[in-house]
């Protein structure tokens, strides 16, 4: 009995020797090595294509949403303006790239209006109705027209979570739509830092 107690007492030990040391504490969910969202290539709000690595050295905030979306995606975009000012001096550190769910009815002037109105530097993009598909699958984006598709007068059911980046481009955490602002900006913040 005694010695499989301290056979336990053992593996216990070396076990909680497994843990990383000064591993980060994230509020977001942690999904660094993921194998998906790895880079796209889009056309912004001002018709430059843009990738990932035009962000590079800046910590990233993807949302994919769309325009005409009735509350998630306004909140969402408001949530990062405030993200934003309690970066305080990091501010211009962080890039939010807002991708659409919805590009037949968001052109490029609609993005070009409706994405700087929350932030002059936030940007807007968006992928050709064709290839959107693949671009919600390779970022396992959920979007589904709901209402009267053929007229055009239709709401889309998406993803709502939000998508960090650290400065070196690589995706690192998932903020649930609940996430309050000071938490994401203290996440970001060890990004950042380099954690």
């Amino acid at each position: 009995m005694r010695k499989i107690f301290l056979s336990v007492l053992l593996v216990a030990a070396v076990l909680g020797g497994c843990s990383v040391p000064n591993a980060p504490q994230f509020h977001a969910t942690d999904i660094t090595g993921v194998d998906y969202g790895k880079d796209f290539s889009l056309t912004d709000h001002t018709g430059r294509a843009r990738s990932l690595a035009d962000f590079k050295g800046k910590a990233i905030v993807l949302f994919f949403g769309y325009t005409q979306c009735p509350d998630v995606c306004p909140t969402a975009l408001t949530t990062l303006v405030q993200v934003k000012k309690l970066l305080g001096p990091d501010a211009d550190k962080l890039q939010v790239l807002f991708i659409t769910v919805d590009p037949e009815r968001d052109t490029q002037a609609l993005l070009a209006e409706y994405v700087p109105a929350f932030s002059p530097d936030f940007i807007g993009l968006r992928a050709d109705p064709a290839k959107t598909p693949a671009l919600l699958a390779a970022f396992r984006i959920f979007a589904q027209k709901q209402g009267d598709v053929a007229s055009g007068r239709y709401t889309i059911d998406h993803s709502a979570g939000m998508y960090a980046y650290d400065p070196q481009g690589r995706l690192r955490l998932y903020f649930h739509m609940n996430e309050k602002p000071e938490s994401i900006a203290e996440d970001l913040r060890l990004l950042l830092q380099g954690k």
